[in-house]
């Protein structure tokens, strides 16, 4: 593709992962303890809100222990030298609610599934950053009250600012996948819906994903070695 200018990038849990970041998948790890239904989903949590809140005050705690990978960086490397480019754009979009995109240095990421270090009052509905625990109640720093949750979509939620991605989509010139499932929507429909549109489509994946059969291109092992030389090819167009 020689006149390549717009990439929206997808990343997953796979790309985290070689960071020490569970996946939903992991043996032994924090989500195998638990059914989602109880810590990720508006009923677990009204059901149950110590439950919720103190899992995610463990997720909180582990994921600032934890450091970006070589596809962290190499990322961020694109994001930088590519929106340098005159008339040349890119967005990461990503599942994950960890900030390893970002202490990588990525600049141009959204969150569609919210964010571990970002606290929601249900109260005032404002955002708040945050690296401390919840479950002790601690007052909204905006309105005082002691009504935070984490801000992280859960099922049964709305992804956040889904027209910012399907608007990147319709300028995308390519669509790349990094490290997911192709399980979980609406984010596994993004390749199709960049299909139907005429983006040229790449997956790079431990193993194929649930919907690598729409991917024109599908390159498998750890992310932190094919994202790094698929930036390297990139960047030498």
């Amino acid at each position: 593709m020689s006149d390549l200018r717009n990439i929206v990038i997808l990343t997953g849990a796979g790309i985290s992962a070689e960071s020490g970041i569970d996946t939903f998948r992991a043996d032994g790890g924090l989500w195998e303890q638990h059914r989602i239904e109880d810590v990720a989903t508006p009923e677990g949590f009204a059901r149950d809100p110590d439950l919720v809140l103190g899992f995610y005050d463990q997720r909180r705690a582990a994921v600032q222990t934890k450091h970006p990978n070589p596809a962290h960086i190499a990322l961020a490397r694109l994001d930088r030298e590519w929106s340098a480019r005159p008339n040349h754009n890119l967005l990461i979009v990503t599942q994950n609610v960890d900030d390893l995109h970002e202490r990588a240095g990525a600049a141009h990421v959204h969150h569609m599934h919210g964010e571990l270090l970002s606290a929601l009052c249900t109260s005032c509905e404002m955002r708040s950053p945050w690296t401390g625990a919840m479950i002790e109640r601690p007052p909204c720093p905006m309105c005082k009250a002691p009504t935070l949750r984490p801000d992280v979509v859960w099922f049964g939620e709305m992804p956040y600012q889904m027209d910012r991605i399907y608007g990147a989509l319709r300028n995308a010139d390519l669509f790349v996948s990094i490290g997911t499932s192709g399980a979980v929507y609406p984010a596994a429909g993004f390749v199709r819906d960049a299909r139907e549109m005429g983006v040229e489509t790449l997956e790079l994946n431990l193993e194929r994903s649930e919907g690598s059969a729409w991917f024109g291109e599908s390159r498998l092992g750890p992310a932190s070695e094919l994202v790094p030389t698929w930036v390297d090819e990139v960047l030498a167009r």
